[in-house]
């Protein structure tokens, strides 16, 4: 009999198998690697290296028949060059596989056993051992998931959508939309702000137009299994997408990019009114000048008093079933209807907003642009249903706020470094008016609000600055080193910053909690993210060593244990971005129980299941090439959200959490981090033998950067 696999050893097996699992799926069916697979699992009731070692012999020996190659698919693509591949068109990705039913619940059980207490965690062993014997429901729902595999093309997709967004009912700013802050601009005047903004416009529309020819260059992965061409599948919603509330669950409402409707037009928000601008006159599309000059009539408009209107956009900042049966209210009447037609086909919007009256630090910017201030300042100037919002403040606030749903993190990043580029080039470019004569107006957006609307705006303001006041947020720039120095120490920057964040809660709290690391699977068709989940038991060892003084642990075992926790790290990661990790598994068991049982299996009903859920931590790297970062909010009222954007010499983390949590602080975190980031220098330091003025080899990145549990 062969031994037990230990952590490692078992992700790295399963990484083996994953790879043999591209090497066959174009040559046998997935139904029958997957059975074969998890048969190897199901047989056993412990992982056994013998086991596993023949399986996989075996099944190459086949593969090398049936293919001639000696080279698994995953690693084939390595050979082609990324700038030999310019589009999604030439391109076919693999599915999702569905890992094998014991192999996730081995893994499940693993990451809960230090989160939960001993008592609770023995009756949730016993569930599911129940739950994955033989003849048992875990069976059933893994051949339904099997046979849902080889009909779609991704067979989590739909269900974790939903899951992760679409059932939700909380409003959508901080709590589901993020922010991207650009470097703050130095207007002189209005027409400044006016002349940057008809050169971000001219930018989206250069690239919509690369969309709509699928012109846009092909992403590839980077850090582990480098060198493998994503999906691209998440860009064609930027532009062409609506989340439409509904009063149980929301619709992700899509067209194809290229049906475009005729004219083309975007929404401006100045003043909390909202405008169309048409882009696309007689056939000719707006060139700066023009949008120029069609943006200081709507600056004028807006200025209006006699004009003004009430702030619709209020409604999007509530909860999803209050703007639901906000919206069934509205479109009784034919002109808000007209109205809110012309806002869910637009392009995006552009919210040309007013002074926030705040010192206009990284802090004080990122909340503007995730809450806009309030209903009294910019919080009315939105419409949060929109997946694109730029916004372009007076006193040189800007940004995008995102409605998450259509795509992951590191999309709208690549978006926004090809738009702040064009601004660049363009920016020496003098903007001056043309064909002013032939221009027709924009149209102000008519909305007729009955004493009932009147009363829904009233309540959505006081929510809205209730969540203004409630959120506790910080930008803290961590400036004693960066990812350069990580890189020496021979460590994954990614993996480091992950494990520096489990030693910061546990410097405050005593322990770990669910972690949630958004990971990509885009390497997969139509993938999204999977779960890196981070509170491993090695990163408890770790922090352990580090803050419990009764340990006495010497500096050599305190650096033996932070090197188990990045290993451990990294091959959550690899089985994370290979589609192997247990979360999106777990979903879609779920998903499927209820769709085929009366009651859900235990399971899923378990305590230790639905605290598995419960992430207290939500993180996301989120880096850039450009003067710009990502910010969320938490995801739980007693969580905390971590974005964090590593550059070479600092690491720039937003943190945010909620005031009225008695056991939550930003302020407190930010500063643990600090140390928590200090100490493990000065570890590497005393104890890594590798000189740190030496290069290194970088290790493993997760692609983190490419989605959030948002």
């Amino acid at each position: 009999m062969g031994r037990t696999l230990n952590w490692g050893e078992l992700c790295g097996y399963v990484e083996y198998m994953n790879i043999l699992w591209q090497t066959f799926q174009s040559h046998f069916s997935t139904w029958f690697i997957s059975v074969s697979i998890s048969t190897v699992f199901s047989r056993s009731k412990v992982c056994d290296t013998a086991i596993i070692c023949k399986y996989c012999s075996f099944l190459l020996s086949i593969g090398q028949k049936k293919t001639d190659r000696k080279m698994p698919i995953l690693e084939k693509v390595k050979e082609k060059k990324e700038k030999e591949v310019h589009s999604q068109d030439e391109i076919v990705l693999p599915k999702l596989p569905v890992p094998p039913l014991q192999q996730t619940l081995h893994m499940y059980l693993q990451c809960m056993k230090h989160l939960v207490p001993e008592e609770q965690y023995k009756k949730t062993e016993v569930i599911v051992e129940r739950f994955g014997a033989p003849g048992g429901p875990g069976e059933l729902l893994q051949q339904k998931l099997l046979e849902r595999q080889d009909k779609m093309k991704n067979w989590v997709l739909n269900y974790w959508l939903d899951d992760m967004y679409l059932n939700n009912r909380l409003a959508l700013p901080v709590n589901s939309s993020p922010a991207i802050i650009f470097a703050r601009q130095q207007f002189q005047d209005a027409n400044d702000q006016l002349r940057f903004t008809a050169n971000l416009i001219s930018g989206v529309l250069d690239y919509k137009a690369l969309l709509d020819t699928h012109a846009i260059p092909v992403d590839f992965a980077r850090g582990q299994l480098s060198g493998h061409p994503l999906c691209m599948k998440q860009y064609y919603g930027l532009f062409s997408s609506y989340r439409l509330p509904g009063h149980t669950k929301d619709t992700l409402v899509a067209q194809k990019s290229n049906v475009m409707p005729e004219p083309e037009h975007i929404i401006v928000a100045c003043n909390n009114q909202f405008f169309v601008l048409d882009v696309v006159i007689n056939f000719r599309r707006l060139s700066e000048g023009d949008l120029f000059t069609q943006l200081r009539k709507i600056i004028k408009m807006a200025e209006n008093e006699e004009e003004r209107l009430p702030p619709i956009g209020l409604l999007t900042s509530d909860g999803r079933t209050e703007w639901a049966d906000a919206r069934t209210i509205l479109v009784e009447d034919s002109t808000n209807r007209d109205s809110l037609d012309m806002i869910e086909r637009s392009l995006c919007l552009v919210c040309l907003d007013s002074p926030s009256g705040e010192e206009l630090n990284d802090t004080n910017m990122a909340l503007q642009l995730l809450h806009g201030g309030g209903y009294n300042k910019n919080g009315a100037n939105r419409w949060y249903d929109k997946p694109m919002q730029f916004v372009v403040g007076r006193d040189g606030v800007c940004g995008t706020v995102c409605e998450h749903s259509p795509f992951e993190g590191i999309v709208l990043v690549q978006c926004i470094e090809h738009l702040l580029k064009h601004m660049k080039e363009g920016a020496k470019k003098l903007v001056r008016a043309d064909s002013v004569s032939e221009l027709p107006a924009p149209r102000r957006l008519r909305w007729k609000c009955s004493p009932e609307i009147q009363g829904l705006l009233a309540s959505s303001a006081e929510k809205l600055q209730r969540m203004v006041k409630n959120l506790d947020f910080m930008v803290y720039k961590f400036e004693n080193y960066g990812k350069e120095f990580i890189k020496k120490q021979k460590m994954s920057p990614d993996a480091y910053i992950q494990v520096a964040l489990q030693l910061t809660f546990y410097r405050l709290h005593g322990r770990l909690v669910p972690t949630y690391e958004s990971a990509s699977i885009r390497r997969f068709e139509e993938g999204r993210v999977d779960n890196i989940r981070s509170a491993t038991p090695e990163a408890l060892a770790f922090a352990k060593g580090m803050i419990d003084k009764k340990l006495s642990l010497q500096d050599s075992e305190k650096m033996q244990r932070f090197k188990d926790a990045i290993t451990a790290q990294t091959n959550y990661t690899i089985l994370t971005i290979t589609g192997m990790a247990i979360d999106n598994h777990l979903l879609g068991l779920r998903e499927m129980a209820r769709e085929h049982f009366k009651e859900l299996p235990d399971i899923f009903t378990d305590e230790t299941y639905l605290t598995s859920n419960r992430f207290i931590l939500s993180t996301s790297q989120v880096p850039t090439t450009m003067e710009m970062f990502c910010c969320y909010g938490p995801v739980i009222p007693n969580g905390y959200g971590a974005c964090y954007n590593p550059q070479p010499g600092h690491i720039l983390f937003c943190i945010s959490s909620f005031k009225d949590c008695q056991e939550t602080s930003s302020s407190k975190f930010a500063k643990a981090l600090g140390e928590s980031l200090m100490d493990m220098k000065e570890l590497c330091n005393k104890c890594n033998s590798t000189p740190t003025s030496s290069p290194a080899k970088q290790g493993a990145s997760s692609t983190s950067q490419q989605g959030r549990k948002h």
